[in-house]
């Protein structure tokens, strides 16, 4: 019996490759390739740092019915035009824990001021890091909001209110189980977020409606001094008006664990002192990478089994 033939980016990790051979037959691809795709390949296998456009999905046979991404985020992958190919798309939803306790981590972090005191340390500058305009903030008591209540954002709320903090939350709907269990409270309007928070933490999916969702005009609904947290995604940020903000006061501070031009990092925020930087580790614990291949070989195995991945994306 002949194997299914795999479609594999060059830069999924090796234990990955290796696992899916028990699968099927592996053909490695790169994004920069422009030739044409094995006839005989059913699914691609890619990482969510590698592009899958609408011209590569073109591209792919008709015998290719799923993309399984590695990663929660699918924004590398045109779902549109998978959807209109008829391809399903799979991702691998076990990041929730590790990437909230990041985020938490973060808070605390850029509140605190950690990593700015941290070079000091380092810089053998102990008697000038005691000087009052490096002290950090309390985040007992504050109010943290969170924009996008899915598994990370929950996980968040849970690990916040053991700070004491008051929880706020806005998405496209209201969870009324989930804001009980966690008590946390809606805000229809972002702009009330905005308002009310001291940290305000990003937690929701890039979509063409959240780029940009924190801009040069929603910045000034924001409170004065407040802490922006974002370990969703890059382009939910214009950074540029950040950078405005952080030099005009009104952010007191900045931890962010993504960025709007991954893997460049902007110029501006690398000088600052008030900003703590993170190259995109909310998943990158051993437990959760091996959790997140295991995920991938089952969604793919299920998919060669039944025609359907475990966790399937809508477009």
């Amino acid at each position: 019996m002949t194997k299914p033939v795999l479609l594999v980016n060059k830069r999924v990790p090796a234990p990955i490759r290796t696992a899916l051979l028990e699968l099927g037959q592996v053909t490695e691809y790169s994004v920069e390739s422009e030739g044409d795709f094995p006839d005989a390949a059913v699914a691609l296998v890619t990482g969510a740092m590698d592009p899958v456009s609408s011209d590569m999905i073109c591209r792919l046979p008709r015998s290719v019915g799923l993309i399984a991404n590695i990663g929660v985020g699918t924004d590398n992958i045109d779902l549109t035009a998978a959807k209109a190919r008829g391809i399903q798309v799979s991702n691998t939803p076990v990041v929730t824990d590790d990437t909230a306790d990041l985020a938490m981590g973060l808070v605390l972090m850029t509140s605190r001021r950690t990593t700015n005191y941290e070079k000091l340390l380092r810089e053998g500058l102990w008697e000038e890091s005691m000087h009052p305009s490096y002290y950090g903030r309390s985040v007992h008591g504050k109010t943290l909001g969170i924009v996008g209540f899915g598994s990370i954002g929950q996980a968040l709320a849970r690990r916040a209110a053991a700070f004491s903090m008051r929880l706020l939350y806005h998405g496209p709907r209201r969870k009324r189980d989930a804001e009980r269990q966690v008590g946390a409270t809606f805000c229809p309007n972002i702009g009330d977020l905005f308002r009310q928070s001291d940290v305000v933490s990003l937690n929701c999916p890039s979509k063409p409606e959240t780029r940009h969702i924190v801009n040069a005009k929603s910045l000034l609904q924001f409170k004065p001094g407040a802490v922006l947290i974002n370990t969703g995604r890059g382009p939910l940020l214009d950074e540029t008006a950040v950078v405005h903000e952080l030099l005009g006061g009104r952010l007191s501070a900045v931890g962010l664990d993504v960025h709007e031009h991954e893997p460049r990092v902007n110029r501006e925020l690398l000088k600052m002192q008030n900003v703590t930087l993170l190259p995109h580790i909310g998943s990158w614990t051993v437990e959760c990478q091996q959790a997140m291949r295991l995920r991938l070989i089952d969604n793919v195995k299920s998919f060669l089994r039944t025609g359907f991945p475990l966790d399937r994306v809508e477009a």
